[in-house]
């Protein structure tokens, strides 16, 4: 099981909201390229990474933020994985992004929005777009999570699987920088209905989170993005990737 530390941007720092709340920032460092530094020295073999503005305003922000990071991994150890998410609305940004060294990218509100571009995304970058699902009691939230939708988590997921989505990040709101643990049962009850893999977000607080995904994960659950707890030195990196193997 893949282990994805975060890396949540805002404004060029790297911060932390509590359940998506942009009046609830914790800002734990101002050079994103030196925090990827540290989780790749500490093991990292992928590098989740948020632009919180782009989510939020829909335009790209951080764009030299994400590229100090890139440039981190392509130097320290090539092949890591890196993706992102937040604001990416179009073909055009989609290509822009992967053009910079970007493994994949994350598309979130274009998905709910223009459901085409997944397809389109899709068909013209194979398994390099995935589709984030950030979910508030089952219903989808859109724009950095500011937007409450009626459209439900487990229709999305299966309709972007038909549209051609390499696979799924799946974020329960509620839980995301809480600590209370991650939704394990709502996860894997996502990922047995769907074919494409399912990467498990929010609440991550102690190494028995990755045990108990570990033990659904032939359910399709492929990784697990962890931020808080590893911020707050709750879990260290190298203990969660031992839990995870």
């Amino acid at each position: 099981m893949l282990i994805l530390p975060a890396i949540d941007i805002r404004g060029g720092r790297c911060v932390r909201l509590l359940r998506g709340d942009y009046a609830q920032e914790t800002v734990f460092g101002d050079d994103p390229g030196a925090m990827a530094q540290r989780w790749l020295e500490e093991g990292a073999r992928a590098i989740h990474i948020v632009d919180l503005d782009g989510a939020r305003d829909g335009t790209a922000t951080n764009r030299a933020a994400v590229q100090s990071i890139l440039t981190r991994i392509e130097s320290f150890k090539a092949g890591t994985i890196s993706e992102l998410g937040g604001g990416i609305r179009t073909i055009a940004d989609i290509e822009r992004w992967l053009e910079i060294g970007l493994t994949r990218v994350i598309i979130g509100t274009a998905a709910v929005e223009q459901p085409q571009i997944v397809e389109e995304a899709a068909r013209r970058f194979p398994c390099r777009v995935w589709v984030g699902i950030d979910a508030r009691g089952g219903k989808v939230a859109i724009k950095g999570w500011l937007e409450d939708t009626a459209v439900e988590a487990a229709a999305l997921a299966k309709q972007m699987e038909s549209r051609g989505a390499a696979g799924i990040i799946f974020t329960d709101i509620d839980r995301d920088g809480t600590g209370k643990g991650v939704s394990v049962e709502s996860t894997a009850a996502l990922a047995r209905s769907l074919s494409i893999p399912v990467i498990a977000s929010g609440g991550v607080h102690s190494l028995d989170d990755v045990r108990r995904l570990r033990e659904v994960e032939d359910s399709g659950i492929s990784g697990v993005i962890v931020g808080r707890a590893l911020y707050d030195g709750a879990v260290t990196l190298p203990d969660l990737l031992a839990a995870a193997d």
